[in-house]
């Protein structure tokens, strides 16, 4: 009978697990895609959200949330940004986010993790894996905060962003691989742990 009372305190006590917030005014979304198939150009996006779900004593077993605002969308010329939120790309009146959703995650060497997740964007969802390195949580300000950098190349075309022009040489405007990169600042929730 003491056993399964044991058992029943076991299962009913919570996992070791924290919450971490994304703070928007310490991250950074960008993306870099070929123009003219000779130059790179690079654009931000200027509010990005998300939570990570952390199994503190297996962080393969976390999960991770992210939402980038695609109406910030911003590449240095007021011109292109247009276009770009346009129906033409984004579309960002019908799809003014672009999320992604882990489903698995796997422990790679020192602070580096694959997420396999679903991208959305453009109303369309996609499997995609992300590169990411993170730093090992630290206390500053009265908070315990941790980084990371998140990495993943895409074809835009699969996510229903075909709008193309050709030039004269017989190459096109747009480049179709994208590098999109997240830069993130998360901030636990709680209350915070005294340094040890």
């Amino acid at each position: 009978m003491r056993s399964f009372v044991a058992l029943a305190i076991l299962v009913a006590l919570p996992a070791a697990a924290s919450t971490w917030d994304i703070d928007p005014n310490h991250t950074e979304s960008s993306f870099v895609v070929k123009h003219l198939m000779v130059s790179n150009v690079r654009g931000q996006f200027g509010k990005t959200t998300g939570t990570v779900q952390q199994d503190d004593k297996d962080i393969t077993k976390s999960k991770a949330e992210i939402t980038i605002d695609a109406t910030t969308i911003n590449t240095r010329v007021e011109k292109r940004d247009a276009h770009l939120k346009s129906p033409d790309f984004f579309d960002v009146e019908k799809f003014p986010t672009i999320t992604f959703k882990s489903t698995k995650i796997t422990k790679g060497e020192g602070n580096a993790l694959k997420a396999e997740g679903d991208l959305t964007i453009h109303g369309v969802t996609k499997p995609v894996v992300l590169n990411v390195e993170y730093t090992p949580e630290t206390l500053a300000g009265g908070k315990m905060i941790r980084g990371l950098t998140a990495t993943t190349k895409i074809n835009r075309k699969d996510f229903g962003l075909n709008w193309n022009k050709t030039i004269e040489a017989g190459g096109v405007m747009v480049g179709d691989e994208v590098t999109i990169t997240v830069e993130a600042e998360l901030h636990k929730q709680g209350a915070p742990t005294a340094a040890k």
